[in-house]
């Protein structure tokens, strides 16, 4: 355990969370993370979703908030809190603070709010963007499709898809809905960057919401010709709107402003933190920042985020990001869009008066009384299955058009029913967002809660059981407010980084709940009906929840002979919704092809099913083995042998059609196991148009060996252009063996490679090429495996092999000059 560094005793720090509803204050001492005040102050205005404060209406799906709530909790609960905790206020030595997130500040220059401006304060887009603000879903979707069309590489590191929650989709609906604002708006900022340049004076970006929010990867944000495909206006959106210098979390962005110390009651001059995002800050107040610690910070939402040690493309998530949570490590993230809020609405909404007249009676609230009725019922005897979309989903889905749905109900059901149906729901909301990391290669061994449902015991236990996991405990109250003053530390030099402060500050219970065998079993059954209708309603199979929306839009705008069916076919969902969905290998129902790619799809379907033949002539594939894809010109999507049908049975239309990540879009079969691999070849090597897999056997078994096939024929000089290279060993079930095979061949002259302990892959400018390579290197394989017996074959010149390879690609064949 690191020590705090040369420190007062008596040194203390502030840690500000700013919620949904109100912004929660704590006052912690450096030395041990004791909490020795804390005050919470509501915001007055609340999340405006009906009406402006002016009187005007709002469309469905706006969420906004008043920026000068947030500076009453600086005025009001921070001064509150010192009292409360005793503090000389000339102890404290730094200040912490984050935020929800994607929450957007929309300002001048010198960091008014445009609500503030008194010719902009009824108009919508000129107030704060909250988090669950989801009117910007169209502009997200236009993204989504246009990153995918582009092939743009940043697009993984968000599962695929961005958020109608994020900057860039927020901001270009404000410049089509309100070009007058987005015009006089200086700055695009996230309110926890907000925060920090109201108490510091200083603007500085955090890393967290740049890269989780932003889509700022790689030391880049999307570049402007991808802006402007989009709109030509919004062609500069980042370095006139978004752009600023960048500070790493735990840093100091600045220091306390005389006015801000005025409001607070703190010195001036004390370190102000960089900001961040509640779920972040949280997994170093709950000390889990070790991969495998899942942390769910659970109110109104859920935000999961965790470490991982490598980087893996998890379908769905929120992002990953170097460094998103602590130094050295990918911060992942997830979500689920609605949780406490689902209850909330049940309560206030779906319970009948005599509920609240017994829970009132009781000393209860109405959520103790429903939680007491439901704990002693049997698994499943309820009756009933629920999805948790009230708000839409936001991980694995990420489709803020669904919407939630409890099936089962009778005219016996009872509240309390579908209350635990309710909790329920949220738990295999998140066993779906696990078992999404669990098959990408992010294993998650431990979930660790925080937030204020942590009271409710029966809905803890629940979550253990659905998800089969240890379920530890933050043992904080203010755990959002306690990770901001572990950062408030770290910048004021009180530890040396996130880590070192998060082992002496944090609080958590370890293994508070552990999953009960007998329940596992019974949910189990539970979440199966859970994932078909997530998937049935979720994955394209039908557009009812999006029609729906459509009509309530169109009712709202006062237009209620505008809205058909017909404007929402299964064929536009399906770019859309299907194009939200996570990167399973199979999908209740497909999504079809689109008009335009019909014709290749077509030929490229006899193609692929003819060179499979190719692959048993030449003896490369027993039994259902092997797979030949190819990639569908002009389109992100590919054509791939179905799983586990014999190669006599292989015909035109057996084949299937995924998109590039994996998700069936066409076909009576699932597609290939090792399609998720294929998926990866195709998103990362863009002149890839096909990809073989085979076990041929002579190949196979220098992979088993684990050593590359060495240069020593004319013949392998030609076609492989050196040695025939190894690539890691991977499991097959996700995008691994991909990933192996582009680190291996991204950079070699070779169209192979041999997956240790698997097999051959090749690759090709179409999948002819690709089979050709497969036939090549079995044959290679063989003869040097022959000649190996009667000695160490020779090995050619490097320079040879440089000019037979550039000759036999160049030159050799029916060309002008050919010999």
């Amino acid at each position: 355990m690191t020590s705090p560094l040369r420190l007062s005793p008596a040194a203390t720090v502030i840690g500000i969370d700013f919620g949904t509803l109100s912004g929660r204050v704590v006052v912690v001492r450096v030395s041990d993370g004791q909490e020795l005040g804390s005050a919470v102050h509501s915001y007055p205005h609340a999340v405006l979703d009906r009406a402006l404060p002016t009187g005007e209406p709002l469309p469905p799906e706006w969420a906004l908030q008043v920026p000068a709530d947030y500076l009453e909790v600086l005025r009001v609960a921070v001064p509150q809190a010192l009292r409360v905790s005793g503090v000389d206020a000339a102890d404290v030595i730094g200040i912490g603070t984050d935020f929800t997130a994607c929450t957007m500040v929309a300002t001048l220059a010198d960091g008014t709010p445009l609500c503030e401006v008194p010719r902009f304060s009824a108009s919508p887009h000129a107030f704060v963007k909250l988090w669950r603000h989801h009117a910007a879903q169209p502009q997200a979707d236009r993204i989504n499709d246009l990153a995918r069309e582009r092939g743009e590489t940043w697009l993984a590191r968000y599962g695929g898809l961005i958020s109608s929650e994020w900057e860039f989709a927020k901001g270009l609906q404000m410049l089509e809905e309100a070009p007058e604002l987005y015009a006089a708006m200086d700055h695009f900022v996230e309110a926890a960057d907000w925060i920090v340049w109201q108490l510091s004076g200083t603007y500085v970006r955090n890393a967290c919401t740049a890269g989780y929010k932003g889509m700022y990867q790689d030391g880049a944000y999307p570049d402007e010709a991808f802006l402007s495909a989009l709109n030509p206006a919004f062609a500069s959106f980042v370095r006139d709107k978004l752009e600023h210098p960048i500070g790493r979390l735990g840093d100091r962005a600045g220091s306390l402003s005389a006015g801000a110390a005025a409001w607070t009651g703190l010195p001036e001059g004390i370190a102000v933190a960089v900001g961040n995002v509640d779920a972040h800050v949280t997994a170093p107040a709950a000390r889990a920042v070790e991969p495998g610690q899942m942390v769910a910070i659970m109110g109104t939402s859920t935000c999961h985020v965790m470490n991982g040690e490598r980087l893996r493309e998890v379908p769905g998530m929120c992002g990953v990001v170097d460094g998103g949570i602590v130094a050295g490590q990918w911060g992942y993230e997830a979500g689920q869009s609605g949780v406490g809020d689902i209850f909330g609405w049940f309560v206030s909404h779906g319970v009948p008066a005599e509920y609240h007249e017994r829970a009132a009676t009781a000393g209860l609230s109405v959520h103790e009384l429903l939680t007491e009725l439901s704990r002693g019922q049997a698994i499943g005897e309820h009756g009933l299955i629920a999805l948790d979309w009230h708000s839409g989903n936001r991980s694995v889905l990420v489709d803020h058009e669904l919407s939630g749905l409890v099936v089962g109900q009778t005219l016996a059901t009872r509240a309390e029913d579908t209350y635990r149906a309710l909790l329920e729901a949220t738990a295999f909301g998140t066993r779906t967002i696990i078992d999404a990391f669990n098959g990408s290669g992010v294993p998650v061994t431990e979930l660790v809660v925080a937030g204020g449902l942590l009271k409710n015991t029966l809905l803890m236990q629940i979550y253990a059981d659905v998800t089969n996991l240890p379920l530890s405990t933050i043992s904080s109250a203010q755990g959002p407010a306690l990770g901001s003053a572990i950062h408030a530390a770290v910048a004021a030099g009180a530890y040396p980084d996130v880590r070192a402060a998060a082992l002496v500050m944090g609080r958590s219970d370890q293994g508070v709940y552990q999953p009960i065998a007998e329940n596992v079993k019974a949910y189990e059954e539970l979440f199966a009906d859970y994932a078909e209708l997530h998937d049935h309603f979720g994955r394209g199979a039908t557009n009812l929840m999006h029609r729906l929306k459509e009509r309530k839009r169109d009712l709202a705008a006062g237009s209620p002979g505008s809205f058909s069916p017909e404007r929402l076919s299964p064929a536009q969902v399906s770019s859309g919704a299907s194009q939200r969905r996570e990167a399973r290998k199979v999908c209740t129902a497909p999504a079809g092809v689109p008009a335009g790619a019909r014709k290749a799809v077509e030929a490229l379907r006899r193609t692929v099913a003819d060179l499979h033949r190719e692959l048993t002539r030449n003896g490369l594939v027993v039994c259902t083995a092997g797979n030949v894809s190819a990639r569908v010109p002009g389109h992100d999507l590919m054509v791939i042998k179905p799983s586990g049908v014999a190669y006599d049975e292989l015909t035109a239309d057996a084949m299937v059609v995924t998109d590039l990540l994996g998700v069936l879009v066409e076909g009576d079969f699932a597609p290939s196991s090792d399609t998720a691999a294929h998926a990866y070849v195709y998103r990362h090597l863009p002149a890839v148009g096909g990809v073989v897999h085979t076990h041929s056997t002579y190949a196979t078994a220098w992979a088993a060996l684990g050593e590359p096939i060495p240069c020593v024929l004319t013949m392998m000089a030609d076609e492989f252009g050196g040695d025939v290279p190894v690539g890691p060993f991977a499991l097959i079930g996700d995008d691994s063996i991909g990933r192996g095979i582009v680190d291996t061949l991204r950079d070699s002259r070779s169209p192979a490679v041999l997956m240790a302990g698997h097999g051959p892959f090749t690759i090709g400018k179409d999948a002819r090429s690709a089979v050709k390579a497969a036939v090549m290197v079995e044959d290679v394989a063989r003869t040097v495996q022959v000649a190996s017996q009667s000695g160490t074959p020779n090995p050619l010149a490097q320079e040879d092999i440089d000019s037979l390879h550039a000759r036999y690609q160049n030159v050799y064949g029916q060309t002008q000059g050919a010999t």
